[in-house]
């Protein structure tokens, strides 16, 4: 059996308020990102406690896409400007994904 095909690639994940969702999906898709995950989140940080224990306030969301390193400096680029008003933490790392989607 043949190893399977792999690409490197890299992991962003990206971590906000709620409210910022449509701001951050409209990032990712003028960037040409093809696919995301998005999750609701709980926990704290700087921003104090997000429980997301009343619909839509004090809530936060949970984005994740594969895409090249170039991509993904250009969606920290596009997060910065959120960081100042809302609670907004990303990070991204290289990962090893399938080929047969594309990584852009």
């Amino acid at each position: 059996m043949s190893p399977p095909p792999i690409e490197p690639a890299v992991l962003v994940v990206i971590i906000g308020e709620t409210v910022l969702q449509s701001r951050i999906i409209n990032l990712l898709q003028h960037l040409g990102v093809t696919g995301y995950t998005l999750s609701q989140a709980q926990g704290a940080g700087r921003h104090g406690s997000r429980r997301g224990d009343m619909v839509s306030y004090n809530t936060n969301i949970e984005i994740k896409t594969v895409v090249s390193l170039k991509v993904s400096e250009a969606i920290f680029s596009g997060l910065v400007e959120y960081q100042s008003n809302h609670a907004l933490i990303a990070f991204r790392q290289n990962v090893e994904a399938l080929t047969g989607f594309e990584v852009v």
